[in-house]
């Protein structure tokens, strides 16, 4: 419990006195229990041992399965999604029970009648229609999402829609009978829509569109990627995993990759209000969207943009052949990190999102840091690609690429800080910080190595993110 927490505003600026709010040693409780990823990862490398060995599997059941090898096409990649996602939501369902949680702003006992609540669920229906016909017809005018990887996201979007069309109304009948307070920025946007002229909440409108925008951007994004991270390691021989100990710890890296990808598709997918995974508020600031999108394609900065620090460069593999024993020790500590930030998405369980607050994660690889994801996958570009080291170019092109990578860590310190500046607006994230500030331990490393401890900085009430529901 935190028992002081000073405030430090705008006005104060520099010249406030900095001051460390005493927290309790008792880590403060995380929105997501440690068994909903792992559950997850059981039910991700359980359906891929399967996809690996199907042929073998077929033929043990008497099963002809012809001359067909593994299941890894695009339609088995999504099955491995289903298989990832499904024991996340029984588990989150049926044992920690987030359907009872306040936060989900639903009462189970109401059961208004239907003629009640019929108005406010059509609204809500028409500014829900609108918003995915605004994604639709952003996704329709950027050529960009029907080529490549994306051509396979909008294929998949293209064949749910008519589905999710029909699923939405006896859903949005059945939940707003239940909802506390039913009239949110989906239905306000409906109203603006249908009522124009009459009152409405526009921070509520903002807050949806911008939750939306993130679903939108991101969910076409994780699925272009699934299908080939998930028949890459389906159809790899072991053969050529246990070559040495370079492909070993490639293999390595793509399957906790796999990992990544899987929980973050389902987690940007399950938004819903009854597993508690609804977006509470998406970040109001403008920086923090730069910060973000400027690390992922089509605006993403690196692998071949402007910040590109591997030309002219390799990787780990190249500058340690013939030093095995160097190899393998390198190749553990990059697979470790890349644990580290596999897990930092695992914690999230059916919550995991960019620019978004879903509930603050404080058990796993975050009862050590705020930000383990962007330090264990920043420690292993450094480690990985070796900028300083370069093929061609001479010492320009490595002072070059060791710059470059400096800056992109430099974007993740800034993503960071605007993400912490979202956050703060809540309670729950000022308790956790405050706490991470006296007991994780690299917080209390660099208090140690710097000789100051920083103070919370509780920010006033900023109304661009209103309420955390």
């Amino acid at each position: 419990m935190v028992t002081h927490m000073p405030v430090i505003t705008p006005a104060e600026g520099a010249n406030a006195v900095e001051e460390q709010a005493p927290a309790s040693a008792r880590r403060p409780r995380s929105a997501v229990s440690a068994g909903v990823g792992l559950v997850g990862l059981a039910g991700l490398l359980s359906y891929l041992l399967l996809a690996r060995h199907a042929p073998q599997i077929a033929a043990a059941l008497g099963i002809d399965w012809g001359d067909r090898g593994p299941l890894d096409g695009p339609s088995s990649a999504v099955l491995s999604v289903i298989a990832c996602g499904l024991p996340m939501v029984l588990w989150s369902l049926f044992v920690d029970k987030v359907h009872r949680n306040p936060s989900t702003g639903i009462d189970w006992s109401l059961r208004r009648p239907w003629r009640e609540t019929l108005d406010i669920s059509l609204t809500k229906l028409a500014g829900l229609w609108a918003t995915w016909a605004l994604i639709a017809f952003t996704y329709a005018v950027m050529r960009y999402y029907w080529e490549g990887n994306y051509a396979f996201s909008m294929k998949l979007l293209e064949q749910v829609a008519p589905w999710l069309l029909l699923v939405s109304v006896p859903y949005m009948l059945w939940l707003d009978r239940r909802m506390i307070e039913p009239r949110d920025g989906c239905y306000q946007f409906g109203r603006c829509l249908l009522a124009p002229g009459q009152p409405v909440d526009g921070r509520a409108i903002g807050h949806h569109l911008r939750a939306w925008t993130v679903k939108g951007f991101f969910t076409a994004f994780m699925l272009s990627i699934v299908p080939g991270n998930f028949a890459a390691l389906v159809t790899v021989p072991m053969t050529e995993v246990l070559a040495n100990p370079y492909m070993t710890g490639l293999w390595a890296i793509n399957l906790l990759y796999l990992v990544d990808v899987h929980v973050a598709t389902v987690g940007y997918i399950l938004t819903l209000k009854p597993l508690d995974a609804h977006i509470r508020t998406a970040n109001p600031y403008g920086m923090a969207w730069v910060a973000a999108l400027v690390c992922y394609p089509p605006f993403i900065l690196m692998n071949g943009g402007p910040l590109d620090y591997q030309v002219n460069g390799s990787d780990w593999g190249h500058w340690l052949a013939g030093h095995e024993g160097l190899m393998i020790g390198w190749g553990v500590v990059l697979v470790m990190l890349t644990a580290i930030y596999s897990w930092a998405t695992m914690a999230f369980g059916i919550r995991f999102s960019n620019l978004t607050h879903r509930g603050i994660i404080t058990h796993g690889p975050y009862a050590f840091t705020r930000h383990p994801a962007y330090i264990s996958k920043n420690l292993t570009w450094w480690i990985g690609s070796l900028p300083f080291l370069v093929t061609a170019g001479g010492w320009i092109e490595a002072v070059r690429n060791t710059v470059l990578l400096g800056l992109v860590s430099g974007i993740y310190y800034w993503r960071a800080k605007t993400e912490e500046k979202h956050l703060l607006a809540d309670p729950a994230y000022q308790a956790y910080w405050n706490w991470a500030q006296d007991h994780a331990a690299v917080p209390r490393l660099f208090a140690k190595l710097t000789g100051r401890k920083r103070p919370l900085i509780r920010l006033e009430p900023d109304p661009r993110v209103g309420p955390v529901a």
